[in-house]
């Protein structure tokens, strides 16, 4: 679903979520700042709605989003906050960059791996050396008192 760019924001390439679903929230941060930190909302927590999620993204990444998001996910919704730099709105950024991340990563279909067999000459060299190993093993044992 692509709703109109106007009341949209693109999140990731091809996910839309209208404005509505992206709440920032601001609030002292520990990060870099001096005595700034002490007076200034500098830390940038966005909030971001399940529901709208679910209506962007398919089905598969939905379900990988419970992988890749983990501990960020909350009872109101996928949540990120970042504290990196003295900026509101470098923080800010720094969220949406991290939604990005998360949401691409959600959409990536992992690779399904395919059983494979070992072929005829590895199981030959791996018995030929455990054999090797063994006649090493062998030839230190002593020959015993008579």
């Amino acid at each position: 679903m692509e709703p109109s760019p106007s009341s949209a924001v693109e999140v990731a390439p091809g996910v839309y979520l209208p404005e509505a679903a992206l709440s920032f929230s601001f609030s002292k941060s520990s990060g870099p700042g001096g005595q700034n930190v002490n007076k200034v909302n500098t830390r940038a927590t966005l909030t971001v709605s399940m529901q709208a999620l679910g209506e962007a993204l398919p089905g598969y990444a939905m379900r990988r989003l419970d992988v890749v998001a983990g501990r960020y996910l909350t009872q109101q919704g996928l949540q990120l906050s970042a504290e990196d730099s003295r900026s509101q709105h470098a923080n800010r950024r720094a969220c949406m960059e991290r939604l990005r991340e998360t949401l691409v990563e959600a959409l990536r279909r992992p690779r399904v791996r395919k059983p494979t067999k070992p072929s005829a000459g590895s199981v030959r060299r791996r018995l030929d050396a455990k054999k090797r190993r063994g006649k090493i093993k062998q030839n230190r044992r002593g020959k015993g008192k008579d």
